[in-house]
């Protein structure tokens, strides 16, 4: 599952949903849903927590690393990146366009239409098009590291 919207309305919350409130919405789901809390129980009500559980880890993983929050505390880095190293390589699959840079940082950008890749792909200078019509246009996560040097 790695759809915004849908990562959204398990936990409850809307797009304005600051991180701190986020974080209490997440305890107290877990606290309903954790596996331990169903030791006792059938097996099929264990099966079901753990599965809840494990979603509910996914989804606020993800929203706190596209929340506006994060996003602008590293924006520095970010913007570092996306002026300073080149592309080096790049990905799509189901609306979701990964960017890896030749500093070993990549990111993925979500709900990027079809066409905007095809126009990428036939792109003769492919960071001077995310520039213009990726970086700043989609919902973004880090997610690997720069290499330190």
């Amino acid at each position: 599952m790695s759809n915004i919207t849908a990562y959204r309305k398990l936990l409850g919350v809307s797009k304005t949903t600051p991180v701190q409130e986020l974080k209490v919405i997440y305890r107290n789901l877990m606290k309903e849903w954790h596996p331990d809390k169903f030791a006792t129980a059938e097996e099929t009500a264990r099966l079901e927590a753990e599965a809840r559980s494990k979603e509910l880890i996914e989804a606020y993983n993800f929203l706190v690393s596209v929340a506006p929050e994060t996003i602008e505390a590293a924006l520095p880095q970010y913007t570092e990146t996306i002026n300073a190293s080149p592309l080096s390589d790049f990905n799509y699959s189901k609306t979701t366009l990964t960017l890896v840079f030749q500093d070993g940082s990549s990111y993925e950008y979500f709900e990027v239409p079809k066409n905007v890749y095809v126009k990428l792909i036939n792109s003769d200078t492919p960071g001077r098009f995310c520039r213009r019509h990726v970086f700043h246009e989609y919902v973004y996560r880090k997610v690997s590291r720069a290499m330190e040097v």
